[in-house]
């Protein structure tokens, strides 16, 4: 069997414009007011359900799986040709620069940690406080200047350009940025930024995990010099991940592991110890045996995602997106949380408190009484929460009891979030189960178990 047969086993897109199919579409959960629903995953910006496209695609190749690189047996070359045609069907997919390189990773944290790695001696790194704590935290050999949350893209500009000015003008420098907030939704000015940072002499990375799913990223249009994000978060199970970018820094580096497939040549030398010679290709930093079903799951996603047609995906996404902003701006008690405002173009993640609301009570709420999974607490982005909730983000307390009185500042939050799999129903379920709460409280008991709010069984 061939490359090419296994490709035509993919199942072919739908030119239906409703939502992509996704594994667990039809799956139903009980509720504790007794029956059962559909489930309505609405937690996207945490982990997007697999695309039935995907699934097919891997179970079409999963009986001819084999080693790579190092194989003389049929199954294993054609494994081999997976792998390295997944590499460019993604290179492709981020729109990369010839001299690019792509390395698989295990996700964003991942493969941000493998640039922070590989950053120059002295590389000064500057990063808002916004970011994700993906982006936030791998810096610890760089030195890093945290940046004040900005509440206008204008001011994020601004912000980093006097930034930037006072840096070292000899020394390498990196920028790390979101595309999308994992927090607000909110689109930042990427391309604004990386123009702002090549102007002042620095690079810039660029954290697509939420931009990625929801919006075409091209590598050269956005002029960024390194991205990264996670399958898992594009439709793709499997735990893997993408960085890809320039090669200098990335060929320059110590192996982000070191092992079999990195080295190129290994002798012993007189003195007892060995000498290694590494490679200089995206090799350098996939040490050991690849997740060869994760990178052909990501290709999967990304040959779908742009099948489906961005303008299509994007337009019908802002149709859900306005519906549930428009739902929630009925309901009096409902903060959305916002850097840039009403108005900010964003993808589908929104964030809120709910006024006398404990976040985990109203999260165990939506899940036990209506089949809708959401997200409540800090989303690994503490400092954002704490400038957009103004107060210290916090654990909750007992879930029974409000997180904060009426007036007072929230400790935490909900999020919602979903994409090209959501159907209607889901997020007009959400929006009125969001209503239903406020207005007449929960038809349940609740207590907290392990710190988690769950219903009370009597």
């Amino acid at each position: 069997m061939s490359v090419s047969t296994v490709a035509s086993a993919q199942s072919v897109c739908s030119d239906n414009p409703g939502p992509l199919p996704v594994l667990g579409r039809d799956v139903t959960v009980p509720l504790v007011t007794g029956g059962e629903v559909t489930y309505a995953a609405l937690d996207y910006a945490a982990s997007a359900p697999a695309l039935q496209r995907v699934w097919d695609d891997v179970a079409a190749y999963a009986p001819y799986y084999g080693s790579v690189h190092r194989g003389a047996g049929y199954l294993s070359q054609l494994s081999t040709d997976l792998f390295e045609n997944a590499r460019k069907t993604v290179a492709e997919f981020l729109d990369c620069r010839p001299d690019d390189q792509l390395v698989f990773t295990r996700s964003t944290t991942d493969s941000l940690n493998l640039l922070a790695a590989a950053v120059p001696a002295g590389c000064q790194v500057f990063v808002f406080e916004t970011e994700h704590h993906a982006s936030l935290l791998p810096w610890k050999d760089a030195r890093v200047t945290y940046l004040d949350a900005p509440r206008t893209p204008r001011q994020a500009v601004e912000t980093l350009e006097r930034a930037l000015a006072g840096r070292d003008p000899y020394g390498p420098a990196l920028v790390c940025v979101t595309g999308a907030s994992n927090v607000t939704g909110e689109l930042w000015p990427v391309r604004e930024l990386a123009a702002a940072a090549h102007a002042h002499g620095a690079r810039i990375v660029l954290d697509a995990a939420q931009l990625a799913p929801h919006h075409p990223v091209s590598v050269r249009d956005l002029d960024v010099d390194w991205v990264a994000f996670s399958g898992h978060k594009l439709y793709a199970p499997f735990g893997s991940g993408v960085l890809a970018g320039r090669a200098d820094w990335l060929q320059a580096a110590e192996p982000y592991l070191a092992g079999g497939g990195a080295s190129r040549k290994v002798t012993r030398r007189e003195d007892g110890g060995v000498a290694v010679e590494w490679h200089e290709s995206a090799a350098r930093h996939e040490a050991g045996s690849p997740n060869v079903i994760g990178a052909y799951s990501i290709a999967s996603a990304c040959k779908a995602l742009t099948e489906a047609g961005f303008d299509t995906l994007v337009a019908r996404e802002q149709h859900l997106v306005e519906k549930v902003r428009v739902g929630l701006a009925e309901v009096p008690e409902v903060r959305v949380l916002s850097l840039f405002g009403d108005d900010a173009p964003r993808v589908g993640v929104i964030s809120f408190v709910v006024d006398g609301w404990n976040s985990s009570h109203f999260a165990a709420a939506l899940s036990a009484e209506y089949g809708i999974g959401v997200r409540d607490g800090l989303f690994c982005a503490h400092p954002l929460l704490r400038t957009l909730l103004g107060s210290d983000p916090q654990t909750q307390g007992e879930c029974g009891a409000p997180e904060a009185a009426p007036g007072e500042k929230s400790l935490n939050a909900i999020r919602v979030s979903f994409g090209a799999g959501t159907p209607d129903e889901h997020v007009e379920r959400f929006v009125n189960a969001v209503k239903e709460l406020v207005t007449e409280g929960a038809k349940w008991s609740y207590r907290t178990e392990d710190g988690r709010c769950v219903p009370a069984v009597s």
